[in-house]
């Protein structure tokens, strides 16, 4: 507890840039101190786990982490050269969710990059996105992480189709508060053939993208093995993402609305603009 009053949004906030075009922008330098890593060797990997990672998600790198120099002084009085790298807070919020989960302000991180403040930026000017197209973005992400997931979960002796899901059930218990898919399910007032995911508002899909990409980071960093244990961990990281919401005063995902539209109704309204004629004159 303490650890999470002495971190707040504000600490990163505080070190937040905005050059002269109005964009937003954190130093790895900068970030590094406050995530508690004390060498930069061991700060960089995470960084260049986060590249990977933007590379899979399909975004140009260089738009997110920007490699820069800068000069330092010395006790002598003296300056030197040091790299730095400029990060987009997309960048950050893929930096915090590679970083290490056992840091209590990593947790704190992970939750202002990708929950507190209405989701990462996952594309350009996501800020001026509508809500169905926030949905629409962090909803791809989820296809792509699931997968990585499903992968993660194998690896680690989740092989047959009715133990993933019970896994993934353990990763809804976890983050519901005990509420598992068919609970959730049942809240949400869908059909049988309806997907949870589907009909989850921006900040929803934010909470379960964080759960999925730090159950799957934690499978793959500590080599589980085992169903068992992979379930507990699965429920045990729901859980800890569920900790972290409450204590930063976020909404239960739980108690969050379910948006009247369904994905695939954003999806084939989308397709219908798309089609109207007159469009490609």
């Amino acid at each position: 507890m303490s650890e999470l009053v002495k971190y707040s949004e504000q600490t990163f906030e505080s070190i937040k840039h905005v050059n002269e075009y109005g964009e937003e922008y954190w130093l790895a330098r900068e970030l590094q101190g406050v995530l508690e890593y004390a060498r930069w060797e061991n700060f960089n990997k995470a960084i260049e786990r986060a590249k990977k990672a933007c590379t899979n998600t399909g975004f140009d790198v260089e738009d997110h982490f920007r490699e820069v120099t800068k000069m330092v002084p010395l006790g002598s009085g003296a300056e030197r050269e040091i790299d730095d790298v400029m990060l987009s807070r997309y960048a950050c919020y893929l930096v915090v969710m590679n970083g290490d989960p056992n840091k209590e302000v990593i947790a704190i991180g992970q939750t202002y990059f990708a929950v507190k403040t209405r989701q990462q930026e996952l594309i350009d000017n996501y800020e001026q996105l509508s809500e169905d197209q926030k949905r629409l973005a962090i909803r791809n992400e989820m296809i792509a992480h699931n997968k990585s997931l499903a992968e993660a979960a194998q690896m680690a002796g989740v092989e047959d189709p009715r133990d993933y899901a019970i896994f993934q059930n353990k990763g809804y218990q976890g983050l519901y508060g005990g509420l598992g898919a068919k609970e959730i399910h049942a809240r949400k007032g869908l059909k049988k053939s309806q997907k949870i995911l589907d009909h989850m508002g921006s900040t929803e899909l934010a909470a379960n993208l964080f759960r999925a990409t730090q159950t799957d980071e934690k499978l793959r960093r500590e080599n589980i093995q085992g169903k068992q244990a992979a379930y507990d961990t699965h429920y045990e990281v729901g859980k800890k993402v569920r900790q972290t919401i409450k204590e930063l005063g976020g909404t239960m995902p739980e108690d969050l609305p379910t948006p009247e539209k369904s994905i695939a109704q954003i999806e084939r309204e989308q397709e219908k603009r798309k089609l109207k004629p007159g469009d490609n004159n």
